[in-house]
């Protein structure tokens, strides 16, 4: 048993070397993949091997006599420490974390015991490179669930398979009264019919290495990398949840048509009636679907609301602001009579006075229709930029993002009479 298992020991060590030089030679992506999926199996199976012969071994030596001085005890520990490393996250340990760091200071190649085949053995890994520690993934979800991103911390986060068609339908129910006699038949799942399909979007992040290279402590450079990719993907992200192309990166909601095709999800506003009470009920809230009346909000840029919204007065000049905002509109968010508001810049959403007649001046929405579609999951790789003659590192994930449901989402656009 003990001959068995080292000869598959080896012949599972030669094709793992087999298989990483395949790799290194491979022409493209379908053949990453497959090689790469060959490769973790591989690698699993020598890690089970190693496992059952550590306690082949064990076995053994719990019955030979003690005398020879070897204790039994410690090779049992070994062999439970050792099972335990296997299953550990690979991509959270000090030592991949210390390689990592140094691929990005110096472009040394993390070797492959430590990558564990991890970033070639998916779509995913195989197309954004170096898996980016999970200690640091760890604090950047943390950090972008806080204060930061004020349009993407609300929208629907998902994580489903890219390329196929999600019912949107199966994100709501009916619900229907039976008697004792009769038994309800299978209920289609809410009246939404449309579906949706994510891409495989590919966003990426550049940090220059002369922000990084000097950096010594581990904990620093970690931190300074959290720092940088979370400011850069918030921001990019805010701006395509609204006016994404959906080529190459999320469909933003002021460009699908499923939106700008319906007159009823368009709503336009005469200089006159920017700052008018009444018509903002019998345009805007008069249509505004009962289900939608609790969780809709605004997106303004703040020129909007300090010119037009914060200066609406009565028939008798008396002015409306404090109840037209309950007096809590600040520097980033407030409410536009009862109805939550969020201010972003101006190149985001254009400000009214400016804008041009058909130019979208202000959302109503429901955040949580739009859905972002990622793992989260970075991969960093590392170039030569020769205009600014500096190494460069790119933060690289996979992400899409559109509207799953537009009865509730209104953009609200300049018009100039006559």
């Amino acid at each position: 048993m003990k001959e068995f298992l080292q000869n598959l020991i080896k012949n599972k060590e030669a094709r793992a070397n087999e298989l990483r030089k395949l790799i290194q030679d491979a022409t493209t992506a379908d053949e990453v993949r497959s090689y790469g999926n060959e490769l973790t199996t591989v690698e699993n199976e020598l890690r089970e091997a190693k496992v059952q012969l550590q306690q082949f071994e064990a076995r053994n030596v719990m019955n030979e006599p003690s005398a020879n001085g070897f204790n039994p005890s410690a090779t049992v520990a070994t062999t439970q420490m050792n099972q335990r490393k296997s299953t550990e996250d690979k991509f959270g340990t000090k030592e991949y974390r210390m390689a990592f760091k140094k691929y990005v200071q110096t472009g040394e190649a993390i070797p492959h015991e430590l990558r564990a085949g991890g970033d070639t053995g998916t779509t995913v890994t195989t197309d954004i490179g170096m898996i980016i520690p999970t200690t640091i993934m760890n604090e950047f979800i943390k950090d972008v669930s806080k204060v930061y991103g004020q349009i993407y911390s609300k929208v629907r986060k998902l994580n489903v398979k890219g390329g196929v068609e999600f019912p949107i339908s199966k994100l709501s129910a009916n619900f229907k009264w039976i008697t004792e006699t009769t038994v309800s038949n299978k209920q289609k799942a809410g009246d939404i019919k449309d579906k949706v399909s994510f891409s495989y979007h590919i966003g990426e992040i550049r940090v220059a290495e002369s922000l990084l290279a000097q950096v010594v402590s581990l904990d620093v450079f970690e931190s300074e990398i959290v720092r940088i990719m979370v400011e850069a993907y918030v921001k990019a992200m805010d701006t395509a949840i609204i006016s994404g192309t959906g080529s190459g990166q999320p469909l933003g909601i002021t460009v699908d048509t499923r939106v700008t095709g319906t007159t009823g999800n368009i709503i336009e506003f005469e200089a006159d009636e920017i700052g008018d009470w009444t018509a903002w009920r019998k345009k805007l809230f008069a249509k505004v679907p009962l289900a939608k009346r609790g969780s809709g909000e605004f997106l303004f840029p703040a020129s909007t609301v300090e010119s037009n919204l914060l200066t609406m007065k009565d028939a008798n000049g008396r002015p409306l602001f404090r109840e037209a905002t309950d007096g809590t509109i600040g520097n980033l968010a407030g409410t536009f009579f009862g109805r939550d508001v969020t201010l972003v810049e101006p190149d985001i959403i254009k400000d009214y006075d400016t804008a041009s007649t058909g130019d979208i001046i202000g959302i109503f929405w429901t955040p949580n229709d739009y859905a972002i579609n990622t793992q989260l999951q970075f991969g960093m790789k590392r170039y030569f930029d020769e205009d600014t003659n500096e190494w460069i590192n790119k933060a690289l994930t996979i992400v899409d993002g559109k509207i799953l449901a537009v009865s509730g989402c209104y953009l609200l656009k300049k018009k100039v009479s006559g």
